[in-house]
């Protein structure tokens, strides 16, 4: 199948999903992960009316970026990978969305390096939620500490919540996970009300469904538009 096919057909899970969770299907954006595919690819997808892209790598996606600029200036960039802090300077100058933020030295650096000539960057706290060793983010019980301390930081905007739950066959344990980081979402509405927290930035290919179901407001999707990744 075709990207443009591959998209289609995302398109029409995403749907199939709100409709039996009994939701608006234009209550959930498809972020397109681009990571280690080529700049052809990501034209394809643009061809096909996808807009919002996620990038893992740093230097990769300010390349992908930065050849798009000029042709496509309507596209939005989200950095979805774990940010060590000698990378923020690029992330704070050339992306849009950054959707792992979990401490706040990291927060105060893309604060402090955010161009003046540019809208303040979306921003949303990464909760490891299933507790995993081998993942980023923060407990949920440090959310509030995060979240007031991004708050006041100028140059950034609080959008909500991202996580990567643990993978599980069992559609129970699945939404276990989901629905506690819906309930942190909530959380997070009333902790900030001046803020504008309206993401939930959950479920990628095994499941999107799900995740649609407990509230997500954003699904991550790589590999059912492009294909497998060359990590060569």
């Amino acid at each position: 199948m075709t990207i443009r096919q591959n998209l289609e057909h995302i398109h029409q899970q995403i749907e199939n999903a709100c409709l039996a969770a009994g939701r608006n299907k234009s209550a959930v954006k498809l972020l397109a992960v681009s990571k280690t595919k080529p700049v052809t690819d990501i034209q394809a997808a643009i061809d096909a009316g996808q807009r919002a892209f996620g990038e893992n790598y740093v230097q990769e996606g300010v390349e992908k970026i930065q050849f798009f600029a000029t042709k496509h200036p309507e596209l939005e960039w989200h950095f979805i990978g774990p940010l060590q802090s000698n990378k923020t300077r690029l992330v704070a100058e050339h992306f849009d969305w950054m959707q792992t933020v979990d401490r706040a030295k990291i927060a105060d650096r893309l604060n402090d390096q955010r161009p003046a000539d540019k809208a303040p960057l979306n921003v949303l706290i990464q909760i490891n939620i299933s507790d995993e060793a081998s993942k980023s983010g923060i407990r949920p019980e440090e959310m509030a500490a995060l979240a007031k301390h991004i708050e006041n930081r100028p140059h950034l905007r609080l959008r909500g919540l991202m996580a990567i739950p643990a993978p599980s066959d069992d559609i129970g344990e699945q939404e276990k996970a989901l629905n506690a980081m819906k309930n942190l979402f909530e959380q997070l509405q009333a902790l900030c009300p001046n803020q504008q927290i309206d993401t939930l930035s959950m479920g990628m290919t095994d499941d999107m469904a799900s995740a649609i179901k407990c509230g997500s407001t954003m699904v991550r999707i790589g590999t059912a538009i492009f294909g497998a990744r060359n990590y060569g």
